[in-house]
């Protein structure tokens, strides 16, 4: 299951299209895109269950991305998400080459950016997810969140790398010597990095946003906080199709195979992730949710004609990675197949 994700995750063509320069997704869109990655597998997860996953992902996301010390350790966090990855799929070198392209290109495009174009990348993430307050038991018992949904940031700890611990007051003249220094007290307890996080392909990033936040197991749970249901019920998306958007998804789902997933043979169907404790409490999760956060899935048209079909048949051949067989004679082929891959 992870490989079928990760796989269609880093498909080359779809890496390709999220690396051009263009607007921030919708949130509709968002959804679109993540519901198909989630079942690029034979996993499937009804509506409610789907919710809460999605839930989970955006405000995790949401808080690395809030707590970052300076805006280019946003770098940092995708680079220990992406390190995760990888060890998910160590004895799988062909996807192993897919993710470490997509490492390469993130290094590449972002390496050179000023700490101002972070800045700007951080503000535009925070304004996309400002009005989501869902609540998560693991923030909660952390102490990281409060009871209305909204993260708490703290007084204390190391400050970001290439800054001084706050405390000490200097003046210049107009000469730009400094003629005067003065202390004062903070409420915090500030310490200074030892060093600073790898912005390689390999190393260690220092800092832990964005590693594995189930290390000690927990259960889980996502609760709408009151301002959330409030401004669910006063700000409703408009539902009127937008043709563009429609356009977008459409081109999307051809770049993620716009196909559905065939049933094994014997009438074997897969196997459905409940992320509840009980079938019962994912059915009430799903009754009682509010009916404008819950996402509706779009479909996209995939009619019989025979050269649209041939075109998604092509395009789901593409997502597929054939593993190399071992011992194979013909190792020069399988090298080939796999730089193909890339």
């Amino acid at each position: 299951v992870m490989n079928d994700i990760i796989t269609t995750m880093f498909n080359r063509k779809f890496m390709e299209e999220l690396f051009k320069p263009q607007d921030l997704y919708s949130k509709k869109a968002l959804r679109t895109v993540y519901d198909r990655l989630a079942h690029a597998s034979i996993m499937r997860l009804n509506q409610a269950s789907m919710d809460k996953l999605y839930d989970l992902m955006t405000m995790a996301f949401k808080y690395q991305v809030l707590l970052c010390p300076r805006p280019r350790d946003i770098m940092l966090v995708t680079f220990n998400h992406l390190d995760a990855i990888k060890d998910f799929i160590s004895d799988s070198p062909g996807i192993l080459n897919q993710v470490d392209e997509t490492f390469r290109r993130l290094i590449e495009t972002y390496n050179c950016l000023s700490d101002g174009e972070f800045q700007l990348i951080r503000q535009t993430l925070l304004i996309f997810f400002q009005d989501m307050h869902i609540r998560v038991s693991i923030f909660l018992k952390d102490k990281v969140q409060n009871s209305n949904g909204r993260f708490v940031l703290p007084i204390s700890g190391p400050v970001p790398w290439g800054t001084e611990v706050p405390g000490l007051i200097r003046i210049f003249n107009h000469k730009g010597v400094e003629v005067k220094r003065s202390e004062f007290t903070t409420a915090g307890n500030y310490i200074t990095p030892q060093r600073e996080g790898s912005f390689e392909l390999y190393g260690d990033r220092v800092l832990k946003l964005g590693t594995n936040m189930y290390s000690v197991t927990r259960p889980v749970e996502t609760h709408m906080s009151g301002s959330s249901k409030n401004l669910a019920s006063q700000a409703k998306e408009n539902v009127a199709p937008n043709p563009l958007a429609k356009e977008e998804l459409n081109f999307l789902a051809r770049l993620l195979g716009g196909l559905d997933i065939q049933k094994p043979a014997g009438g074997e169907t897969g196997f459905r992730l409940n992320l509840f404790t009980t079938d019962e409490e994912e059915e009430h999760a799903a009754q009682t949710r509010p009916e404008e956060l819950s996402y509706k899935v779009i479909n996209i048209e995939a009619t019989q004609e025979p050269a649209r079909r041939a075109e998604l048949s092509r395009i789901l051949g593409e997502l597929e990675l054939a593993e190399p067989r071992p011992g194979s004679a013909e190792k020069g082929e399988d090298l080939l197949a796999l730089m193909d891959g890339l």
